[in-house]
């Protein structure tokens, strides 16, 4: 699978000559398009997430409310496979997914509930779309997708040990350890059964995708669990890096790449798509882990700083440690000792003085820059290529 990853980013206060992107286009190709070495120009960068910008997800955007409709449409599309997808499981286990899904209360009872953004089915359906391939034939791909992320959501949180999601207790809190995993396991089974019975002449080449995808998945989950383990300067920029295309950017390419298989699109359009989501999947990532340490909880559903009460090393705290200032010597210091009650507030402010936040939303813009690259590479209309972009831009922009 196509890599965009570059070789090294520079942290916060460094200089010299890394943090360029690697094969970056020839300036003389596009020189109204590029900056000094390589790097995007404000124009091509979501306002939200240039350096100085406002925070991410403070303003809103005519690209913002066409993203949520792209959702919307697909959430309503993939919602009823997903459904009779649960149905088919056993009923114990049926219970803890419907539950996991924001369709059951823990008693068994409906419930209104949030199954999710839905990025990952809506990316394979404007992958289809964006290549002129029929929408409706990928709607089981889709939801296949999106089973994967939620076998992964339902694992993470019990390795995390993260109390809440979507506003609600986590399954894992609710039915116990073993429940929440064989559930997610399930899960994974049904997404492997949606595409071996799936007639589209693509099936079988998107299984095979799709299987490859979890494997490095759980390669990213296995580094991001190792490195917890590991002492604060004993964990680089690069390989958070590596880590984060694993963990997040991995099924967001694979998404892509699984709608142009779809449409009928040659190999050269699948990577592209692949790359493209990949990296759009570390602007995702570098996103999200701001909103870990300074998202507003009522948003997120989820309590702010928990990472930092664990000692993770997300991309901002990775960049901050890096930056060779004295803020990073407060945040190693801190970091080298297990978390001690009181001390949040003073590791958040640490994380910021050290330039992680400002690191963190620039390098999103970096990759959001890169994404549009690879993207232009398969769809290079902008008209056909505007529901990919704007899904993309999207996850730079969100607040939760």
């Amino acid at each position: 699978m196509t890599n965009p990853r570059p070789g090294v980013v520079s942290p916060p206060g460094r200089t010299g000559t890394l943090g360029r992107q690697a094969s970056p286009p020839d300036p003389a190709e596009s020189p109204d398009r590029r900056g000094p070495a390589g790097r995007p120009t404000d124009e091509q960068v979501p306002a939200d997430t240039r350096r100085g910008s406002p925070r991410s997800g403070e303003a809103g955007s005519g690209g913002g409310q066409e993203a949520e409709g792209i959702l919307e449409r697909a959430r309503a599309s993939v919602d009823p496979e997903l459904r009779d997808a649960l149905d088919s499981l056993p009923g114990s286990i049926r219970r803890v997914a419907l539950y996991h899904f924001g369709w059951e209360h823990a008693d068994g009872t409906p419930a209104a509930g949030n199954a999710g953004k839905a990025i990952r089915p809506a990316l394979v359906l404007a992958a289809v779309r964006a290549l002129g391939g029929d929408e409706a034939s990928a709607v089981r791909v889709a939801a296949a997708v999106e089973l994967i992320h939620n076998f992964t959501l339902l694992h993470d949180d019990v390795m995390d040990r993260d109390a809440t999601r979507r506003h609600r207790p986590t399954a894992w809190t609710v039915f116990g350890d073993a429940d929440a995993i064989l559930a997610g396991d399930a899960l994974q089974a049904l997404a492997q059964r949606l595409l071996a019975e799936d007639p589209h002449p693509a099936s079988s080449a998107a299984a095979a995708r799709l299987a490859s995808c979890v494997v490095e998945l759980c390669e990213g989950q296995h580094a991001d669990s190792a490195m917890e383990k590991r002492g604060p300067a004993e964990v680089t920029l690069d390989e958070c890096l590596v880590m984060a295309e694993a963990k997040t950017g991995a099924l967001l390419g694979c998404a892509c790449a699984l709608g142009a298989l779809y449409a009928g699109a040659g190999d050269e359009d699948v990577e592209a798509l692949d790359a493209f989501g990949r990296a759009a999947g570390l602007a995702f990532q570098l996103i999200d882990d701001v909103i870990g340490i300074w998202g507003d909880p009522s948003r997120t559903g989820k309590a702010a700083g928990a990472d930092l009460v664990v000692r993770k090393k997300s991309l901002p705290v990775v960049a901050a440690l890096a930056s060779g200032t004295a803020a990073a010597a407060e945040l190693a210091e801190l970091y080298g000792a297990p978390y001690r009650e009181g001390e949040l507030e003073r590791t958040v402010l640490a994380v910021e003085r050290a330039g992680g936040r400002d690191w963190a939303q620039a390098q999103a813009g970096d990759w959001m820059a890169r994404a549009m690259q690879e993207l232009s590479r398969a769809v290079p209309e902008p008209e056909a290529a505007g529901g990919l972009l704007a899904l993309a831009e999207f996850v730079t922009r969100r607040s939760n």
